[in-house]
């Protein structure tokens, strides 16, 4: 059994996962804080690849990194690099479906936080990057752990984005998902079933992960 499909979507989704950890928590901290209109249109446009087919995104993704469209034509003649058809590939297209899982949740935490919290931080002097990570975020850090989760597991599973912009080539870009397809289609059903049992288990494992989350969120919320 080649082990090359779940060491390759470890590390599309591990990688994906650290981007819209950054991206998604840097955004939905300035949403927040926006006027109501402005937040609007943006929520509108950060959520829009969670409620697309994901072979749509993997679609206007071509539309804008295939190697004759400008962006990837131009990555092509400055870096030599293609950006589509290679493992790295699926890291594009994995990031931009999971990154509203990540924002949403992160918004959710940040617009519950106790504001009065970072007012006493400023009348005592204190910077905002220091109340930023030593007071906003650790009292957000259960919202976040469980956005944090649930985007490597989305990031894992991912299939139809990845499909358009990474395709499938066996010890090169080949995932979890796009193994089970093709042993599918060429009628290895026992080897597909022993990677559908291997996804499954990693998700029930990322799953329990996020209900110990949200039971010590609950927990502490009602202390």
């Amino acid at each position: 059994m080649d082990m090359f499909p779940l060491y390759n979507s470890l590390r599309i989704a591990g990688i994906s996962t650290v981007i819209v950890f950054i991206t998604g928590i840097a955004a939905a901290y300035n949403v927040v804080k926006l006027p109501r209109v402005i937040k609007g249109i943006l929520d509108c446009i950060f959520t829009l690849p969670l409620v697309l087919p994901p072979t749509v995104v993997g679609y206007l993704l071509l539309r804008l990194m295939g190697p004759r469209r400008p962006f990837g034509a131009w990555f092509m003649t400055v870096f030599g690099l293609k950006l589509t058809m290679t493992w790295w590939s699926a890291i594009f297209s994995t990031s931009v479906v999971i990154f509203p899982l990540m924002y949403r949740t992160a918004r959710g935490a940040f617009e519950s936080y106790d504001i009065t919290l970072k007012q006493a931080g400023e009348t005592l002097g204190l910077s905002g990057p220091y109340i930023f990570f030593r007071i906003t975020m650790p009292y957000c850090k259960t919202g976040i752990t469980a956005g944090t989760v649930l985007a490597f597991a989305r990031a894992l599973g991912e299939y139809g984005a990845t499909t358009m912009i990474a395709g499938y080539t066996p010890g090169k870009t080949a995932t979890i998902s796009t193994t089970v397809y093709q042993l599918w289609r060429t009628n290895n059903d026992g080897l597909a079933m022993k990677w559908v049992l291997v996804n499954i288990a990693i998700s029930a494992f990322v799953l329990l992960i996020i209900n110990l989350v949200e039971g010590r969120r609950s927990r502490i919320r009602t202390v």
